[in-house]
């Protein structure tokens, strides 16, 4: 349970990420929004662990930091700006079920019964929420969650794939600083000149940077590490909770009953799919591991703040 309480971090920040966004941060600067997301939040990572890629993480460091962090994070931003904090942060609740599917597929980890039944329930506790909330729904907004959702899920699982005897904190650092190059110039290219930051900005910016970014995902791929990737899966369902709780407490965003029971749905949905004591042991629910060795566990990060 405290690897569970640990990747919850991840979509309570990613979650809170959709209210700050919104709010605080410039409309048309999508990939200057993600370039200043990313790039000081690998750099900070970088300064704490002090380590460069080696062999094939040059190169997988690049595709990863391209499928999370570059497409990831325009698709998020642009999500964040055209819909409701709610209604952003709902739509990629559908994460767990593809994530399952993609987790089988490649780690060979086969959705156990619980997961599932889990991900059903949570999934129709999204539902409740985003099928009766009264705020307006963007199509385009829509979309670009759909599709950052799909993008991340195959990310983070190609993560625990190739994440096996690497330094967690390391390999995050890697992926967001990758990920913040590839922006950069992009940016430039088509937007210009980035965006004046008034101090309200300047401040939601470091929360994005620190909060959101370097320890939600140095969480959330400690988790992927640790557990099966249908429980991550079940615990990224915080992020909407999250979503629609800001929305609804600091926005001003409506929360009728329906969404109530929505809300309860996908808490029950978590704890279903939360690791049992077989699961943990072997079987099917067994997440992928380095071989053993007679270090003590905490020797296989050199390096973690968390």
């Amino acid at each position: 349970m405290r690897w569970v309480a640990l990747t919850a971090v991840a979509p309570v920040a990613w979650g809170a990420n959709y209210y700050v966004t919104h709010e605080f941060l410039p409309r048309d600067s999508p990939l200057y929004g993600a370039a200043l997301r990313a790039l000081p939040a690998g750099l900070v990572l970088l300064g704490l662990c002090r380590q460069r890629p080696r062999g094939a993480w040059w190169w997988r460091s690049a595709v990863l930091g391209l499928l999370n962090v570059s497409v990831f994070f325009v698709l998020v931003y642009a999500a964040s700006q055209l819909l409701p904090t709610s209604i952003a942060s709902t739509v990629m609740a559908v994460s767990p079920l593809a994530m399952m599917v993609i987790a089988w597929a490649l780690v060979s980890e086969r959705p156990g019964i619980a997961h599932l039944a889990g991900a059903a329930i949570g999934l129709g506790g999204v539902c409740l929420m985003l099928l009766t909330g009264t705020a307006g729904v963007s199509v385009p907004g829509v979309l670009a969650s759909a599709a950052a959702m799909l993008v991340s899920s195959f990310g983070h699982i190609l993560t625990k794939r190739w994440n096996t005897g690497t330094d967690v904190l390391a390999s995050t650092a890697w992926q967001l600083t990758a990920g913040g190059l590839f922006l950069l110039p992009v940016a430039a290219a088509v937007e210009g000149t980035p965006p004046a930051l008034s101090t309200p900005a300047l401040l939601a910016f470091g929360y994005v940077t620190l909060v959101a970014t370097a320890l939600a995902f140095a969480a959330w791929f400690t988790g992927l590490r640790h557990l099966p990737a249908g429980t991550v899966g079940l615990v990224g369902l915080l992020n909407p909770v999250t979503g629609v709780l800001l929305g609804t407490a600091v926005a001003g965003e409506v929360l009728t009953v329906q969404q109530l029971c929505g809300l309860a749905l996908v808490l029950v949905g978590v704890v279903l799919g939360r690791p049992t004591r077989a699961g943990r042991r072997g079987g099917s629910q067994t997440p992928l591991q380095p071989a053993p060795d007679k270090r003590p566990a905490r020797e296989s990060f050199t390096c973690n703040p968390l």
